[in-house]
């Protein structure tokens, strides 16, 4: 791919997935105010599903045949990376505000997976580095302090962010094993592969809570807002994603992931009108610092124009590279 100007610009594609995963958390908290966080979980990924298994026909490599063993690791990956960590993220959203989850998933993703590359000898360990991950630890050490106490706080809000940070885990596996599902399939196909058997798993788990579910009375502009995230976060976004991470690189790209809590903080305050105190504000500064210098190690990545390096799959709120602490 070639960098264009105007609407085929890798950046401003970027920006604009940017922004539908952003307006997603926001999205997804409005959702289980309606209907219980297991249900919601589900119908959003699998109309995700159904949204991907359309792409693939419409824009996937018809040429080239999977090998059924990389499908099932696709499929295996999607366990984490679609089932548990949205099984986690929504019930975190029935307890806690769409801000908080905004602000710990899209920053701690990329700090717990530089943890877990450095803590394994994957990587070296340089003192920029080291520096933002301790500000990082840090930074969500203050904001959970702060959600669990003041008029902002609480046990419920403290449970909900806990739950965020075990999804914010969830990540960081599932992006440390994409280059492994990436070998042998394309990016779209095994983004499909995993949400598919993500969104089968979800099915199992909300299948007690159906019966709970009054569908007649649901406000028609429930549905659309599902529709949004299935098409516009899980879908349209990926598909942008994967182009803009082809020309610019995966490195680059993760930068434009600090974008994503300050897209949701709008939503979350300018809609729900949600907020946090003065203590969770300096906890989420003091993270995404650290997370930043953790990521660059004090320095920008070099432009990279080749496509040599594929993004891991990514199918839901957040699309921190694979590369993103390297």
């Amino acid at each position: 791919m070639d960098t264009k100007r105007g609407l085929s610009s890798p950046y401003l594609q970027l920006l604009m997935t940017m922004v539908l995963w952003g307006s997603a958390f926001s999205s997804s908290k409005a959702v289980v105010e309606h209907i219980p966080h297991s249900v919601g979980a589900f119908v959003r990924f699998g109309g995700g599903a159904i949204t991907l298994i359309v792409a693939v026909r419409l824009f996937g490599d018809r040429k080239t045949r999977v090998p059924v063993r990389n499908a099932w690791r696709a499929a295996s990956a999607g366990v984490l990376g679609v089932f548990a960590y949205n099984g986690f993220f929504f019930w975190g959203l029935s307890k806690a505000p769409s801000l908080d989850a905004g602000i710990l998933i899209p920053v701690m993703s990329p700090v717990l997976t530089s943890t877990i590359l450095l803590a394994t000898g994957k990587e070296r360990a340089g003192v920029a580095r080291i520096m933002g991950l301790l500000l990082g630890v840090a930074g969500a050490a203050i904001f959970f302090v702060g959600a669990g106490g003041g008029a902002e706080g609480g046990s419920s809000r403290l449970w909900g962010d806990a739950l965020f940070l075990i999804s914010a885990v969830c990540w960081a596996g599932y992006t440390l094993v994409g280059s492994r599902v990436l070998s042998g399939i394309e990016p779209l196909r095994a983004t499909t592969y995993a949400t598919c058997a993500g969104a089968v798993l979800l099915g199992v788990l909300a299948a007690p809570d159906m019966a709970e579910v009054r569908w007649s009375e649901l406000p028609s502009g429930l549905w659309l807002n599902i529709a949004y995230l299935a098409i516009g976060a899980a879908a349209i976004a990926n598909l942008l994603y994967y182009r803009g991470v082809g020309t610019v690189g995966p490195a680059n790209a993760s930068l434009m992931m600090f974008t994503v809590p300050v897209v949701n903080t709008l939503c979350a305050t300018l809609l729900l009108g949600e907020s946090f105190g003065r203590m969770q504000g300096a906890g989420a500064a003091v993270l995404l610092a650290g997370a930043a210098l953790a990521v660059t190690q004090g320095k920008l990545p070099r432009r990279k124009t080749a496509l040599a390096e594929q993004p891991p799959p990514v199918a839901q709120d957040i699309g921190v590279a694979s590369d993103t602490a390297r």
